[in-house]
């Protein structure tokens, strides 16, 4: 894969399985919080949990839209909370006793501001549930922002690590998503070493990590015992009959070299084994001579 020099860290395998527990967690308890207080068949899903720079996630954003800013104590830092302007209205016409639907593009009144605000703070009570196998957190809202552009709780280049949601209020499908600082959120990560699997799950990899040892074990290798290398003109090598005979100048007391891809790893010294030709592998000579040097 190509390295990315903005992002030198990365999230490891391990961190999102972590990081896809605690947010389906949240998922599907936010799903029950929104039918229940909207009076509507609501879902919520993960789509998705990547790593992006504050800008990245910004340019994906639609203008306008919904940005609650969170305080997630004790974590440093501020994280993003994302619904989309439509989502939010069909929220809270349905809190009002309305249908649903379509709904008009407009600032939020002072009547719908105090119920939004009242909902997102619900839903970051979930929050805090879905991730307390890994920290006690104790979200805060902060503000509500409509642009993107218009905060300054990140720098441009500052690494994020961002939670997609499908969500859908009635007849209403959108998204939403979960911004939380990359810094904040490693160390929470790095104190959960391993996850903790099923049995079934634990099988599974004991049985994947003994067929991948009996595969290398038995994978094939071509071997091969060579001379020193010579240097030889273009046209010796062009006038070249058989029957020639080339010196190769190699030492009678150095043995040969045993290799498998231009790699050594041994060294041998040639013989026969009946009417077959051989080699008996025999210490390396920095190790013969400083046996030889060691000797009183």
């Amino acid at each position: 894969m190509p390295y990315d020099f903005r992002k030198p860290i990365k999230l490891s395998r391990e961190h999102v399985r972590t990081l896809q527990l605690a947010f389906e967690n949240y998922a599907r308890s936010c799903g029950t919080l929104l039918t229940t207080r909207l009076r509507a068949v609501s879902n919520v899903a993960l789509a998705s949990i990547e790593q992006l720079n504050y800008d990245e996630y910004v340019a994906s954003l639609d203008n306008p839209t919904v940005l609650a800013v969170v305080v997630l104590d004790p974590l440093p830092g501020s994280a993003l909370m994302q619904v989309a302007s439509s989502a939010a209205m069909t929220a809270i016409d349905h809190m009002l006793g309305g249908p649903g639907g379509p709904q008009p593009e407009r600032p939020m009144t002072e009547v719908e501001m105090p119920l939004l605000r009242g909902l997102l703070e619900r839903m970051l009570g979930e929050l805090r549930y879905g991730f307390e196998t890994l920290v006690d957190l104790h979200p805060k809202l902060k503000e509500i922002e409509y642009n993107a552009q218009f905060l300054r709780t990140h720098q441009p280049g500052d690494a994020c690590v961002v939670a997609s949601f499908d969500l859908k209020i009635g007849a209403e499908e959108t998204q939403a998503s979960i911004c939380l600082p990359f810094n904040s959120i490693l160390p929470v990560l790095s104190k959960i070493e391993t996850v903790v699997l099923s049995q079934a799950e634990r099988n599974a990899k004991d049985m994947a990590m003994r067929n991948l040892t009996a595969g290398l074990s038995s994978a094939p290798l071509d071997v091969a015992v060579r001379f020193q290398p010579i240097r030889m003109r273009t046209d010796d090598i062009v006038d070249l009959r058989p029957g020639d005979v080339v010196p190769l100048g190699h030492p009678t007391s150095q043995p040969l070299e045993v290799i498998v891809s231009e790699t050594v790893f041994a060294h041998a010294v040639p013989g026969n084994q009946g009417a077959r030709l051989a080699c008996l592998v025999v210490p390396a000579p920095q190790e013969s001579s400083s046996k030889e040097s060691g000797r009183p």
